[in-house]
């Protein structure tokens, strides 16, 4: 089963360019691109199987025996990843579909979105199975060229302005980690991760904080975390609804998992932990500050998206297998529902013309399917119990209280306050974009009713309470309400369901989790597989060995 490893990667870029060299074909690139990502669907389910079962699965590419070659390692952490990423791909692949069936290539030109879109899953997919800096940096490349086309389709002033502070932001980002690369090659001579393990160990302290920081600055600026988040707000909410849905869902955890990774592997006894602690807290805070004060509803969720990174590095902060676990878990979860409802914001566009809450209202009465599938994963990302957003704060909050510092506790109080911000910004939402009654044209007003002083007392209220909100800087008039296609209903309905799952199923999840963050722990398993394995197989298939019986499969 060793060969599966590199198709997770070799599947989506043989599609994207046999999608490529098929243009103008929509039938059959759709086809191309949903058999290759629900293969990578079923190889990323059976990862985590087979590593439940035999242990982390490493692969020696072309027969080179670390740390001279490329190493590809899967472990728990990496295959639920890949797992979940495919889920959000091919939902929001459905949904695309159903939008262009609608719209036709206005939003998402077929020549180049397809083909695109299975890059980008490329380049997210290499990330999770990097076994070196080099090749996690190529996979941040891959999948940071494909968002630059994605977030730029339709060729509109807005999105090329957003998407000039999003390349900028990028190469900046990039520049930073490649220069991490070259100072850490430098001191270590290596970028194997494994083997940087063992060396940066050997390391003056003084050194390994500065690689340490490095590191985290880079991917901090990929994660979103404070004050590296800047460019969020700003970039995503201008993209198509489906590409809006899964740069919320997935580009942010690919950051989130580098930061996870390194500190665990390559920094194990990190003295930057309450420094992440502080990260983390402010990155919630001002997260939500920015999420309440919004007219938008996209922007108010890209303000969600922020705060809700605070809590990720918060499980991080704690460095320990409990922590780690709560943070596997918790970024599952997070994957799924922030996608869910974007999902839901984009018919909830359709439906009513607009995202400013402004514009909106009435909603639950005139479409109520789309008031139901914004209301659950609306309750789960506010942490409402049983949902899986509830037992994954409860898992991080743990994971704070067993470690016993003040900064820990001082975290615990912020994501309680934040986790009922998060609820009462979303809850407002749902009032004013769906129960409350939609504010009729002037022309309809001269020739109703007077209304009740109630009513206008109420009105007034509403009123004064849009103007201290800040719509989007560059708000759109409402365009014309479109049809909902079943199938974009359908992709959102289906990743509600998911959601729901993660709640039914939370028992083995977080089981699951726990094993990944007892894996990452002990990273010293990991390195003597990948430095000491049995040799590669002749041409180059690669060798696999077990954490648990260290047998070579």
């Amino acid at each position: 089963m060793i060969q599966l490893v590199p198709l997770v990667v070799l599947i989506p870029l043989a599609g994207a360019a046999l999608a490529l060299a098929l243009p103008g074909r929509r039938r059959i690139q759709q086809g191309i691109t949903l058999l290759v990502l629900t293969a990578v669907l079923v190889i990323g389910v059976a990862f985590m199987f087979l590593v439940h079962e035999n242990g982390t699965l490493i692969m020696q590419v072309g027969g080179w025996a670390a740390p001279f070659g490329i190493s590809l390692v899967i472990d728990s952490v990496s295959a639920i990843m890949i797992a979940v990423s495919a889920v959000v791909l091919l939902a929001v692949f459905l949904f695309s579909i159903g939008q262009g069936f609608a719209d036709g290539d206005d939003e998402t030109p077929v020549s180049i979105y397809y083909p695109t879109y299975m890059v980008l899953g490329a380049g997210v997919f290499n990330a999770f199975i990097a076994g070196d800096l080099f090749n996690l940096f190529v996979g941040f490349e891959i999948l940071l060229v494909a968002s630059y086309v994605l977030i730029t389709l339709g060729g509109t002033a807005q999105r090329i302005r957003a998407g000039v502070t999003y390349v900028v932001v990028s190469l900046v980002s990039s520049t930073l980690f490649l220069a991490a690369i070259g100072v850490i090659y430098g001191a270590t001579g290596t970028v194997n991760m494994a083997q940087l393990t063992v060396r940066i160990a050997e390391l003056p302290d003084d050194v390994q904080l500065v690689l340490n920081l490095l590191l985290l600055i880079a991917f901090g600026i990929k994660a979103a975390v404070f004050p590296l988040a800047f460019w969020l707000p700003d970039s995503y909410p201008t993209a198509p609804a489906p590409v809006t849905a899964v740069f919320a869902g997935l580009l942010t955890k690919v950051g989130v998992y580098a930061i996870l990774r390194t500190q665990t592997q390559l920094f194990p006894e990190s003295s930057i932990d309450r420094l992440l602690m502080v990260v983390a807290g402010l990155t919630l805070l001002v997260g939500i500050l920015g999420a309440i004060s919004q007219l938008d509803v996209k922007r108010l969720l890209s303000f969600t998206l922020i705060s809700h990174i605070g809590y990720l590095i918060f499980g991080i902060s704690m460095a320990t297998s409990l922590g780690f676990g709560a943070t596997i878990y918790y970024m599952v979860h997070h994957i799924i529902v922030q996608t869910t409802l974007f999902l839901a914001v984009g018919l909830l566009e359709r439906h009513g013309g607009t995202t400013s809450l402004s514009g909106l209202g009435g909603v639950l009465r005139s479409a109520p399917v789309i008031g139901v599938l914004f209301f659950i994963p609306m309750l789960n990302l506010g942490g409402i119990p049983p949902f899986s957003g509830f037992i994954g704060k409860i898992g991080l909050f743990t994971a704070g209280a067993q470690s016993g510092s003040v900064g820990a506790y001082w975290l615990i109080g912020i994501g309680t306050l934040v986790s009922l911000l998060t609820l009462y910004a979303l809850a407002r939402t749902w009032v004013l974009a769906f129960w409350r009654p939609k504010a009729r044209k002037d022309a309809d007003r001269g020739s109703a009713k007077q209304p009740s002083t109630e009513a206008m007392i109420l009105r007034r209220r509403e009123e004064q309470m849009f103007e201290q909100l800040q719509d989007a800087p560059d708000a759109q008039p409402a365009q014309e309400e479109k049809d909902i296609p079943k199938l974009m209903t359908g992709a959102t309905a289906g990743m509600v369901v998911v959601s729901i799952l993660l709640t039914v199923f939370a028992g083995p999840l977080m089981t699951y989790a726990e094993r990944g963050g007892d894996e990452l722990m002990a990273p010293k398993a990991v390195v003597q597989q990948v430095l000491d394995g049995e040799p590669v197989l002749p041409g180059g298939s690669g060798e696999t060995t077990s954490m648990d019986d260290g047998g070579a499969k």
